[in-house]
């Protein structure tokens, strides 16, 4: 149901947490991947982001499988760059059948205090960067005339309010509309588009002080296992986040041969959240 031999996919965001996850699972059912990060630290959010050595890891994982990786170091924000990029890597792969649209950047801030500089870089990578990296994939997979899927990364932040997070849950609403429309447009030929909802994840974009400070606020110094509890309240399942292979494994869902009627829809992995 997985079997993804000959395939090309291009995953954005990938040089770590979910990303880096998705091209891993991809590889291991035989696609080759196109791994593109921005590998520089993002003015404005308030903890490290992604870096050379971490997407040199995951081209080293998506290798380990036999599969062939190309590296693209480029900012989803830029449409140029990610178009000549994504052309450069599809000439040289020879194909392109699936893309994940995963980049995205957190930054949590009261509403009345966003400034244009954060509301630009939060929007403009979760959703202007979403919608730039899909358009330039949808071209090369419909030039491929064998369809195909396209996959973006939501969030479970759209089924319910949370404080201080006003441009990022507008982004994540705003992903819902682009591959709503997407899944329309390209059905005709045979592109098939979805969004996967994740709920709180292990990784960096959680797993960090501005994160800790908020869900314990109480506490000099929180870590992973002070906020832990707090996190666990949050899920009706028995867990306090989900792990990235989770989500991949969703993804493997709608890209492979399981998904092949499946577009238009929002796949939710929250583990409960908001709670039942």
């Amino acid at each position: 149901m997985h079997d993804l031999t000959g395939k090309v996919a291009l995953v954005t965001g990938a040089a770590r947490g979910q990303g880096r996850s998705h091209a891993t699972f991809l590889a291991e059912s035989g696609a080759d991947v196109i791994v593109l990060d921005i590998c520089r630290q993002v003015a404005t959010v308030p903890y490290p982001t992604s870096t050379a050595e971490d997407l040199d890891e995951t081209i080293g994982l998506v290798e380990k499988y036999g599969q062939r990786a190309y590296r693209l170091e480029c900012d989803v924000r830029d449409p140029s760059a990610v178009t000549e990029g994504v052309e450069r890597a599809v000439r040289d792969l020879g194909r392109l059948d699936i893309a994940v649209l995963n980049a995205g950047v957190c930054e949590i801030t009261a509403a009345e205090s966003i400034t244009p500089e954060q509301w630009n870089t939060v929007v403009g990578t979760n959703l202007s960067g979403a919608f730039f990296s899909a358009q330039a994939a949808s071209k090369h997979i419909v030039d491929g005339g064998r369809g195909g899927s396209m996959v973006f990364i939501g969030s479970a932040s759209t089924l319910t309010p949370v404080e201080s997070m006003v441009h990022y849950i507008a982004s994540k609403h705003g992903v819902v509309g682009v591959a709503k429309a997407l899944a329309k447009e390209l059905a005709r030929h045979q592109i098939r588009v979805n969004v996967i909802h994740p709920t709180n994840c292990d990784t960096p974009m959680i797993q960090n002080s501005m994160i800790y400070d908020l869900f314990a606020p109480d506490v000099d110094q929180p870590t992973r296992h002070s906020v832990e509890p707090v996190f666990q309240t949050l899920a009706a399942l028995d867990t306090p986040w989900v792990d990235p292979a989770d989500i991949s494994r969703a993804v493997l869902y709608l890209v492979g041969e399981s998904g092949r009627f499946v577009t238009g829809t929002q796949l939710e992995v929250t583990a409960g959240y908001p709670l039942l």
